[in-house]
């Protein structure tokens, strides 16, 4: 069973699974810090707002190690290992299940086909994590002059379930659906490039039968990853601040600062232009693409260790 076009076959779906959750682990611990800014970053407005003001990203790492130490540079760890993994792992097992759904009758699959398996499995996994995602944010704007801050990520759960109530887990879900964009872009995109860099040294070996896993190597997978990313976040970013106002916690006296997306649109377009729907930006490129090359690494790797331990 030899393909040379898109991700692993299809009929490894647990092996999809765990490589993806290596992944997500091995992406959220190397990247977490750059995180933590990208979120502070993006909620700031100069406005009414609990997160300090940074001038860039260095100076954001220094002020948040200085005031804060290693704790505050890793806030939100725990719910975002939690979150990461699960993702991941049910990311890549459900886009492996809804491939082989469309590759039924089919030698391989078109990028619209790739484009609708990827968007496919974003929407059931932002179903599945939206609460962790939110607990994490929460987490990761927390400074030490918080009023009532949260001690964890169970005290964080309990506390927004007694004063927001089960339908607060779910803030941000709509511009998260909208950022099931960003999976489908950015999965998309390492497909046609993959393809692109199989095809080519193909020819350079002159091996037309060679695998995918014989043909490319870590630095391909890292090229692969950051470039998709790349793509994924110039073209979706923009829903990711709409996500995080969402998503913060309301003020002492229980009323949200933004009463859903249409409202975080107004007037951040209002108060602070376009410039306002790009902001952290910089903090995200230099968080996720590398982030993305590691994922793929580990997750191709780790996948085609466990497809030859099955094959042996």
């Amino acid at each position: 069973m030899k393909k040379m076009a898109g991700l692993p076959s299809a009929d490894w779906q647990w092996e999809n699974a765990t490589a993806g959750a290596a992944a997500g682990l091995a992406t959220v611990t190397f990247s977490h810090p750059l995180d933590v800014v990208r979120t502070r970053f993006q909620v700031y407005d100069g406005r009414i707002s609990n997160v300090p003001a940074y001038r860039n990203t260095p100076h954001a790492l220094f002020a948040i190690a200085r005031t804060e130490g290693l704790r505050g540079l890793y806030a939100g760890f725990y719910p975002a290992v939690l979150g990461s993994t699960i993702s991941w792992g049910l990311y890549f097992f459900f886009y492996s299940k809804a491939k082989q759904r469309y590759l039924r009758n089919r030698e391989e699959l078109s990028p619209g086909l790739h484009l609708a398996s990827a968007a496919e499995a974003g929407a059931l996994v932002c179903f599945c994590t939206n609460p962790i995602w939110l607990v994490k944010t929460r987490l990761q704007l927390q400074t030490p002059n918080q009023i009532r801050p949260y001690t964890g990520f169970h005290d964080a759960l309990r506390t927004i379930i007694k004063e927001e109530g089960w339908r607060a887990l779910y803030k941000g879900l709509m511009p998260g659906l909208f950022l099931v964009t960003h999976g489908a872009i950015q999965f998309t995109a390492y497909e046609e490039f993959r393809k692109i860099f199989v095809s080519s040294k193909a020819q350079e070996n002159e091996n037309t039968l060679a695998t995918a896993a014989e043909l490319l190597d870590s630095v391909d997978y890292a090229t692969l990853g950051a470039s998709s990313k790349l793509a994924a976040i110039l073209t979706t970013y923009p829903f990711q601040v709409y996500l995080l106002f969402e998503q913060q916690r309301p003020s002492t006296t229980g009323v949200p600062r933004y009463m859903d997306s249409w409202h975080v649109v107004k007037e951040t377009a209002r108060f602070e232009g376009v410039r306002g729907f790009y902001r952290g930006i910089t903090a995200n490129v230099l968080k996720n693409v590398p982030a993305a090359s590691i994922t793929f690494i580990v997750y191709e790797n780790v996948l085609n260790l466990l497809k030859f331990r099955r094959e042996y």
